[in-house]
């Protein structure tokens, strides 16, 4: 990932430009650089303000760390201060739409098919090229449907039949998800959305479902923690009882670890107002039984049935977001 040093400096932008890029309102940008010096935009002859490339991933930057729920005096601090030491920070990878109606001249299945080839080569240069290229040119559901999920079910299946050993199996999993986290960080935080914790369960290590599926609530505007996995249920219990989230998502790709979820909502039983949990994986796909031992909201067999069981249990029409 580049350094936002790297970035081109040439004023081309307008205020309102600016604002559609970052999600900054025009109101809010003037008061940031009034009271806390973040820019010095160039003035054109006709005195509107330009900013360049290098400053929207600033204030993107800046952003993600208010979102965070940083105060921007702290935000802008941090920032002055890697500056003087010469360290500046990372660029944001932009947030895809969330939805697209263009039509594409590349197919998805080409990318799937590259990206596979690229990291199977651990040709890591590559996989990024052809990453920023999938972000800028397909919405999100086409992203994580059509190319993430079918580059991991080649990856698995070339694992599986021995043409690639573990350690490239792992590298590349690690590749992808180090990807989906920049995405997720890419989107906005509503803090005045409901809370929701997502991860994987006890002893479960498979976790690029649940990150998925946490970058799609997100981008639906859901203020949503990403854990991880192997979360254990009574220290994650112990969490929400002072963090309040409204929900808990749990997956499971075994019987195994599946069962071991049970426990989960009876822990949460006492916290208010009440968390819901919600759990799914392919461990659900594969044993129908299992619905009815582990208490909880099912939240189906894919990421599109997932998000609209939350979206309705919540009364929260899907949303547009606008291209940054």
């Amino acid at each position: 990932m580049s350094s936002i040093i790297e970035i081109p400096d040439d004023p081309k932008y307008r205020i309102k430009t600016v604002s559609t890029k970052t999600g900054i309102r025009p109101v809010t940008l003037r008061a940031w650089e009034r009271r806390h010096e973040i820019l010095e935009p160039h003035r054109a002859d006709n005195q509107y303000r330009l900013y360049s490339d290098r400053d929207i991933a600033i204030l993107r930057w800046i952003k993600s760390r208010v979102d965070r729920g940083m105060p921007i005096s702290s935000a802008v601090a941090e920032l002055k201060s890697m500056q003087r030491v010469g360290s500046w920070p990372d660029v944001l990878p932009p947030a895809p739409l969330v939805q697209s109606k263009k039509e594409h001249l590349v197919p998805p299945e080409f990318y799937s098919t590259h990206l596979f080839d690229a990291l199977i080569s651990h040709d890591e240069d590559r996989a990024s090229e052809l990453f920023d290229e999938v972000v800028k040119n397909f919405d999100l559901n086409t992203l994580l449907h059509e190319i993430i999920c079918p580059t991991l079910r080649q990856i698995g299946e070339a694992w599986y039949q021995g043409r690639i050993r573990i350690s490239t199996e792992h590298y590349a999993s690690n590749i992808i998800q180090g990807k989906l986290l920049g995405l997720m960080d890419s989107f906005p935080t509503n803090r005045s959305a409901p809370l929701i914790l997502v991860g994987a369960g006890p002893d479960e290590r498979h976790e690029i479902g649940s990150l998925m599926l946490g970058l799609l609530l997100r981008s639906n505007g859901f203020r949503v923690e990403y854990l991880g996995a192997d979360l254990p249920l009574e220290d994650l219990a112990e969490y929400a009882s002072y963090e309040k989230p409204r929900m808990i998502i749990l997956s499971a790709t075994s019987k195994e670890t599946a069962l071991k979820l049970q426990p989960m909502q009876s822990l949460l039983k006492r916290i208010r107002p009440k968390v819901y949990f919600a759990f799914g994986g392919s461990a659900f796909n594969e044993h129908a039984e299992l619905l009815q031992e582990i208490p909880g909201i099912y939240l189906g067999k894919d990421f599109p049935e997932a998000v609209d069981k939350v979206l309705k249990l919540f009364e929260i029409k899907t949303r547009e977001l606008l291209t940054v």
